[in-house]
């Protein structure tokens, strides 16, 4: 049998690493291929040197059962081999028709041809069911809809081989099955895509075999339909990786008012944990009241409208919502990223708020953990210490110079506390990987001792062990009493860590349901119900 695309016994040395060794992998004509593995497996640098962004230092690679060899990305595409970066290759400014062809514009008498090159990106996004405007801009575009264009662009080039890294990272469920539906039309069309994600549900929904990778070795190949996601978690990490969660809720749901079913065997000790949390328990860490957005998004409306809820000490409140529900708008406006109305109420411990802006936010006992962490919340080139204590300056400075003794001392404590993995805090961030990268910007806001922490999407592109430290580390925070707000695309990371869920459609509340009565799909009933149907449902 001939493979679309194959890598025979691939070596790949950086210095003081061997990010590949004797790695292989053959992918079939029209089959959804994944790469699965924990962050620095060696998924990248597979995928770099299958792309031309890279060369293997030993072994093989063959297209079609030719042996080849790229010298450039420009050399792969030409060759059909094509790769959609996590953050995806487009220019903003330029219109969908131009970002499609860039570099590869038609022309005519020495002009671009805009008539041709706009009608042939028209052809290209009806071939995969979209009638985008060939002529928008990208930058006013939904992240869904400007992967759509990264694909057409593939398409453009005749791709024999897609791979995709990361795809559906910022998408909302309805938005990752449409990019679903196109996947399998593509490789229905003889097309191999390769398939790089840490979302174990999506991998069995989409693709039909995969290889491991762990410490950049293979560690095994499996076809979807025959295996479980326990056995490609052992293959992955080499063992058994479940979170359970093990911190007790009785005192914070007693706080609620709400009743607690208990097993006899451990009615003991529940209520001895809920006398002594009992009293911290009852503390509102958080209050808001009518809170709305000030400006106008781009569709003329409020992107947030009378929002009314309260966080309680010791509590993890979920919000849900689809895309463009208002999640991170939410975070945004209480952290004073974003302005809200004048009938917007904040109270932080009882005292009222009126945030202004983040340095505001940050002295009231707020903190803010961003989606993006590579642009919003670290800076990569600094050392792990540097970003810990970015947020803290004055604490580490005297007379205009940084006490780098004292900075070292409480950077060390948190790298401790938090288990982040690094040679020693003055390693530059860049260096690791997600997951402790993450940590690195959670300790950055445990230092300013806020009272409420803000979550957006804390575990978005990190590895399953790397999930499960944060689990951790977000349940203890909990346990030390303070109040959690955790945004998540993952509604079984929501249900998992959450003791209520907040749900928001089209920038209101639609629901609020307690831990024990939420489920995927009460969530998504009110995520997508029409606002006049929700009637009574939102209960702060």
């Amino acid at each position: 049998m001939t493979f679309r695309i194959e890598a025979r016994h691939v070596t790949k040395r950086f210095p003081g690493v061997v990010a590949l060794d004797d790695v292989s992998l053959a992918v079939r004509p029209g089959a959804v291929h994944a790469i699965v593995g924990e962050n620095g497996a060696g998924k990248s640098t597979l995928m770099h040197i299958l792309s031309g962004v890279s060369r293997p230092d030993a072994g093989d690679l063959l297209l079609d059962g030719q042996p080849l060899v790229f010298a450039s990305p420009r050399a792969a595409e030409r060759a059909g081999v094509v790769l959609i970066h996590q953050e995806l290759n487009l220019v903003p400014a330029l219109s969908v028709a131009e970002n499609i062809f860039l570099g590869r514009e038609p022309a005519r008498a020495g002009f671009v041809d805009r008539r041709r090159m706009e009608a042939d990106a028209a052809a290209l996004l009806a071939r995969l069911g979209h009638r985008l405007d060939p002529r928008r801009p990208v930058e006013l575009l939904r992240v869904s809809d400007r992967q759509i264009v990264e694909i057409a662009k593939a398409l453009s080039l005749d791709a024999r081989v897609l791979i995709m890294d990361e795809p559906t990272t910022a998408l909302a469920s309805a938005d990752v099955e449409r990019l679903f539906g196109v996947i399998r039309m593509l490789a229905a069309g003889g097309t191999a895509v390769l398939y790089i994600s840490h979302k174990m549900d999506e991998l069995f929904r989409i693709a039909d075999e995969c290889t491991v990778l762990r410490d950049g070795r293979r560690t095994g190949h499996a076809v979807m339909a025959e295996t479980t996601p326990a056995d490609l978690v052992r293959m992955m990490v080499g063992r058994d990786v479940a979170y359970v969660r093990t911190r007790n809720t009785a005192a914070v749901n007693q706080g609620q008012g709400q009743d607690q079913a208990q097993d006899q065997d451990q009615a003991q000790d529940q209520e001895r944990a809920a006398a002594s949390a009992s009293g911290l328990a009852s503390v509102e860490r958080l209050r808001v009241e009518r809170l709305g957005s000030r400006d106008l998004d781009a569709n003329g409306r409020r992107p947030l409208a009378d929002i009314s809820f309260s966080v309680r000490a010791g509590e993890v409140l979920g919000i849900a919502g689809l895309m463009g529900a208002g999640r991170t708008e939410l975070l945004e406006s209480l952290f004073g990223v974003q302005l809200t109305t004048s009938e917007s109420r904040v109270f932080v411990d009882g005292r009222p708020l009126a945030v202004t802006s983040p340095r505001q936010a940050i002295r009231s006992g707020l903190a803010f953990v961003s989606e993006d962490r590579k642009t919003q919340g670290l800076v990569l080139d600094f050392s792990v210490a540097h970003n810990i204590t970015l947020a803290r300056l004055e604490r580490f400075s005297r007379f205009g110079f940084l006490r780098s003794r004292q900075e070292a001392s409480a950077a060390d404590d948190l790298v401790g506390r938090l288990g982040i993995k690094t040679p020693d805090a003055r390693t530059p961030a860049v260096t690791l990987s997600g997951g402790n990268q993450q940590k690195v910007v959670l300790a950055k806001w445990l230092l300013t001792q806020p009272t409420v922490l803000l979550l957006d999407e804390p575990t978005k592109g990190i590895d399953i062990k790397g999930k499960t430290e944060i689990y951790r580390a977000i349940d203890e925070l909990a346990d030390s009493g303070l109040g959690i707000l955790l945004v998540s695309s993952e509604l079984p990371e929501l249900l998992a860590l959450s003791d209520r869920i907040l749900v928001l459609r089209e920038g209101r509340v639609a629901g609020v349901l307690d831990r024990a009565d939420a489920t995927e799909a009460r969530i998504i009933a009110l995520a997508t119900m029409k606002m006049e149907d929700a009637g009574d449902a939102a209960v702060a």
